[in-house]
């Protein structure tokens, strides 16, 4: 299936890439609603609007800036994901993981998902960092659903260690090492946008859901498809609806992100840093 459409796509998106830089990433991120400030800890080498690139798709949500920034971290190649699409936002589900894919064809090894969470687990509180562990990724569409792109992955890719095991404990151990708490759970996307009802947020729970979001588990699954290792980190910035007596907004969400932005961006510097000794 190398003749796929969307392989094609994704084909002339990374010509178009390359044409503007030929920077080598070795490791990824996914800065997730709010986050995007991880910028100013990069040296950047080049930044490419999402919109700059052939038919692809670009972020409409407030707080994601829609551009890929190419540089170092701590001497690290890293490409990051200012912002990402969503699903609902009108896209189907393979332009969703597009950024994901054309992330796997530059080269990175091993990706970072970051996002806004609420939290589900009522021992979690705003501000709270969690290690995802697990993901329950059924109340979106498959990415891979519809003929397989062979050149990308398997038919029937593997997704019992979705999330890389010893990715998620370099990821404790810096955590440790800079003395930020860390949690760690299992992470569910719904479609969104509307926020989950309480018997929604319920049911997760029972589901063994610690946070819940309306991204990442299909950006996961493409990155798994195509071989990459995977981690994740949510930012609980709110708890999931039911849990307390008060109204959730998208407002609430970029303010927690923004109070726990400066820990949040230590803490992903060092990690990737940490993933590139280990992917080398």
């Amino acid at each position: 299936m190398n003749d796929h459409p969307l392989y094609r796509q994704l084909q002339q998106c990374l010509e178009a890439v390359r044409r503007i830089t030929d920077f080598q990433p070795q490791t990824g991120v996914v800065l997730g609603s709010g986050l995007g400030g991880f910028a100013q800890s990069m040296e950047i080498e080049a930044a490419i609007p999402y919109g700059d690139l052939p038919d692809f798709p670009v972020s409409t949500v407030d707080g994601h800036q829609g551009r890929f920034l190419f540089g170092y971290v701590q001497g690290a190649p890293v490409v990051a994901m200012q912002g990402r699409v969503h699903y609902y936002e009108g896209y189907d589900i393979q332009q969703t993981v597009m950024p994901i894919r054309l992330l796997g064809l530059l080269g990175v090894k091993a990706l970072l998902l970051t996002n806004a969470a609420g939290g589900v687990n009522t021992a979690f509180q705003p501000g709270d960092l969690m290690a995802i562990t697990d993901q329950i990724g059924v109340f979106a569409p498959s990415p891979l659903r519809g003929p397989n792109i062979d050149i990308l992955g398997p038919r029937f890719p593997d997704m019992s260690q979705i999330y890389d095991r010893a990715l998620r404990q370099t990821i404790l151990e810096q955590g440790d090492k800079l003395g930020i708490p860390l949690q760690q759970g299992v992470y569910i996307q719904f479609p969104g946008p509307a926020f989950e009802t309480p018997q929604e947020i319920k049911m997760a729970r029972l589901l063994g859901a610690d946070a819940v979001g309306m991204s990442t588990a299909c950006e996961a699954i493409a990155a798994r498809h195509m071989g990459l290792r995977v981690a994740g980190i949510s930012l609980i910035t709110n708890m999931a609806a039911g849990i307390l007596d008060q109204p959730l907004s998208h407002t609430e969400v970029n303010e927690t992100a923004a109070r726990a932005e400066a820990a949040f961006c230590r803490l992903v510097s060092h990690v990737l840093a940490a993933f590139a000794e280990a992917t080398a």
